[in-house]
């Protein structure tokens, strides 16, 4: 049975999910946290999470391949992905691999927790006013490459076409992370 007060933080930033974890604890929520897939499975096996936080780069890992492990685990669990890689593509893939929601960082424990409770979605939402600009178009394509090359920069800027040292200075300009 899920306990609905069950939260698993999937997070390699050490600092950034204890500071998540208190701040859904003093909410109410008992908290779980992993920094890696493997981590994730072993704590599957002797819990039942009701929400997990996933943040979308682990370290060499994907944090897709964990909201999979999540969501073959338990369905109904409401899933939220963050990143600092915001891009359609991983959007896309996080939705269709089970998340309920995807969030740019920086985000809080308010914006989580207001995720989690938009997890239906919503059909009133704005249309794009304007057609999405060239370096919205090229930063997309980026965050794709990375995606496919498993976030491995060298492998990322020759599917590019691009120097290594360029694709680095394309996202230290970003400062994604």
């Amino acid at each position: 049975m899920t306990d609905n007060r069950l939260l698993m933080i999937v997070e390699d930033d050490d600092a950034f999910a204890k500071t998540l974890k208190r701040s859904f604890e003093r909410r109410g929520y008992t908290v779980l946290i992993a920094d890696s897939v493997e981590m994730v499975t072993m704590l599957l096996a002797d819990h039942d999470p009701g929400y997990a936080v996933v943040d979308l780069k682990l370290g060499g890992q994907s944090g897709l391949v964990c909201v999979q492990a999540l969501h073959a685990h338990d369905p109904d669990m409401l899933i939220v992905v963050l990143t600092g890689f915001a891009s359609i593509a991983t959007a896309v893939e996080a939705i269709k691999l089970g998340a309920t929601n995807y969030l740019a960082k920086p985000s809080n424990s308010d914006d989580i927790e207001a995720a989690f409770a938009r997890s239906g979605g919503d059909t009133a939402t704005p249309l794009a006013p304007r057609p999405t600009s060239i370096k919205t178009l090229e930063w997309e394509h980026i965050h794709e490459a990375l995606k496919d090359s498993e976030f491995n920069i060298s492998e990322a800027a020759r599917r590019l076409g691009m120097h290594r040292r360029t694709l680095a200075r394309k996202l230290a300009k970003r400062q994604v992370g």
